[in-house]
């Protein structure tokens, strides 16, 4: 039988730990079930893990590779990951019991993905309040910069999320692109957005809309206009596919309309799109609340 879930021990460099029940085996020692469990992670790796303290039991006790296996034992343990720091610093806006609102800027993501796994903004953010219950609320992509708000608090938190689900807060993006001299503002463009071939990026298909998008035009620049974008949905890459196919892409947008070949983050050109402010009316208390970016584009 599977126990209880305990209380997870806190993280380390902002990284929570990973929880897995060992059920029935033919083993005898805590490592041998380990290295069986997850047949990658070499004995050493383990061995190096338990030297630091970073595989516990559930009540918070280290495990050594030799104690001995039983049946359904819960185990916390850390994962250890080698990075390139990411050359870019967040900044805290706004912080409560309930919310946290921070700027993320350009290549920085939002949550583990790929092989960024420390180097993130979740990470990062636990690391510097010490709250293992910080959870995005919403995300933008690594190469967009902006706001990103995060529940503090789990009591509170499903409540926020539905702000999102709901389509109750009123989210503003700026963009650098190509100018549409053509095109009738503000313009709306409403259409049906799915996955690509390659798992990655977004385009669109005919069918029923699900994605829409308001674009107004804030400045007209000889080579590019900066554009104000009003996503009434939230679909991957929405802003980005939706000025792609417009003919008016990103500035410095790598993946649309086409995709370029891999290369590493040019910090020296980053996408030209900003999340600049939100707001909403808050679902705890009903009072107004608006916060806006310190960055620019």
């Amino acid at each position: 039988m599977t126990p209880a879930r305990s209380i997870p021990p806190p993280p380390i460099d902002g990284l929570l730990a990973c929880r897995v029940v060992l059920l029935q085996g033919a083993w005898h020692t805590m490592i041998e079930a380990l290295c069986a469990r997850f047949a990658k992670v070499r004995s050493e790796e383990w061995l190096a893990r338990m030297a630091r303290g970073h595989v516990l039991q559930g009540n918070g006790t280290r495990i050594a590779a030799n104690d001995p296996f039983r049946a359904g034992i819960e185990v916390y343990y850390y994962r250890e990951f080698s990075e390139e720091p990411i050359p870019v610093v967040e900044s805290i806006l706004h912080v409560d019991a309930r919310l946290l609102v921070v700027d993320k800027p350009h290549f920085l993501p939002v949550i583990p993905a790929g092989k960024y796994r420390r180097e993130t903004l979740i990470a990062r953010l636990i690391a510097r309040t010490g709250n293992p219950h910080l959870t995005p609320l919403h995300r933008i992509d690594r190469g967009t910069a902006g706001l990103v708000m995060f529940s503090a608090d789990r009591a509170s938190r499903g409540a926020y999320h539905a702000l999102f689900r709901d389509r109750a807060i009123y989210k503003r993006y700026q963009a650098l692109a190509a100018p549409l001299p053509q095109g009738d503002f503000p313009l709306l463009r409403n259409t049906r957005l799915v996955r690509a071939s390659d798992g990655f990026r977004m385009h669109e298909v005919d069918g029923e809309p699900n994605a829409l998008t308001r674009i107004e035009v804030l400045e007209r620049g000889a080579e590019c206009w900066r554009y104000a974008l009003y996503p009434h949905s939230g679909k991957m890459h929405q802003l980005r596919v939706h000025m792609a196919a417009l003919g008016a892409p990103i500035v410095n947008d790598l993946w649309y309309p086409h995709a370029h070949p891999v290369a590493p983050d040019d910090h020296a050109r980053p996408l030209k799109l900003l999340a600049q402010s939100l707001t909403f009316v808050d679902p705890i208390d009903g009072c107004e609340r608006g916060f806006e970016t310190r960055l620019r584009i």
